[in-house]
């Protein structure tokens, strides 16, 4: 469930493929709009470039199913994180250009009758972050007709995995939005070349160093992920999302 791909379930949300009448009928049932954020960035040998983007459209795509609401295309701009000169990474050095883009959507949004926004990133470095809180913070300051939430793939405190750079949890998650992919077998053999991770820091800089064989993953092994646990991770997520939207929408 890419952007590029049919949502799974019969009713499309995806706002780029959807009529001006749909848009209207879907805003009339649940005036909730998704703005899903990610990055470009590298993820690893097993992952796309796209990784943070897909993620956090995929659990958009699953709320707005569920819930109700539409879901506008990812804007695959980001800033933050240690792998801005990686191989395929592509990060804005400040947020200016991407807050004046989603500004002017949220503002045409409120102008076409969306209630609650929800800027969503699958890219949670602290920058971007922090990016998103202060855009929602600094829009909901005014009298406005529309409330804007903001948040990460990574706060859900109850996901059955933690959050982490191309490990187990992203690499599950994708798993369960565009499992073709997901290539586990484009990473070392695991008995052939063991992670070596000095005190069983598989967060430690030591996975920045390209000779090593998860150079650029930062959290627990993928090559031992059961993939089986997708289904639900995602719905543990799309349900977390859900709710947020229910809570926050006034």
């Amino acid at each position: 469930m890419s952007d590029a791909t049919p949502a799974p379930a019969s009713r499309e949300v995806r706002a780029e493929l959807l009529a001006p009448s749909e848009l209207d009928a879907a805003l009339a049932e649940a005036p909730v709009a998704y703005l899903p954020l990610g990055s470009l960035e590298f993820h690893g040998p097993h992952l796309p470039i796209g990784l943070d983007s897909l993620n956090a459209h995929g659990v958009c795509v699953g709320a707005a199913q569920r819930f109700g609401g539409i879901v506008l295309p990812t804007v695959y701009q980001g800033l933050g994180g240690g792998h801005t000169a990686y191989p395929w990474t592509i990060m804005v050095e400040a947020p200016y250009g991407v807050v004046a883009h989603l500004t002017t959507t949220l503002t045409r949004l409120e102008e076409f009758g969306v209630k609650t926004a929800v800027v969503f990133t699958g890219h949670f470095a602290d920058e971007q972050l922090a990016m998103v809180d202060a855009l929602a913070a600094t829009w909901n300051e005014g009298e406005r007709g529309m409330h804007v939430l903001a948040s990460g793939v990574n706060r859900c405190d109850t996901a059955p995995l933690a959050p982490d750079h191309a490990g187990v949890f992203e690499t599950t998650l994708l798993a369960a939005i565009a499992p073709e992919l997901v290539h586990l077998d484009l990473l070392p053999s695991a008995a052939e070349h063991p992670a070596i991770d000095p005190s069983g820091d598989v967060a430690g800089p030591q996975r920045h160093d390209p000779s090593h064989p998860l150079w650029g993953v930062f959290g627990p092994d993928p090559r031992g992920a059961d993939l089986g646990l997708a289904p639900a991770l995602y719905d543990h997520l799309v349900e977390w999302l859900g709710g947020l939207v229910r809570d926050g929408a006034r």
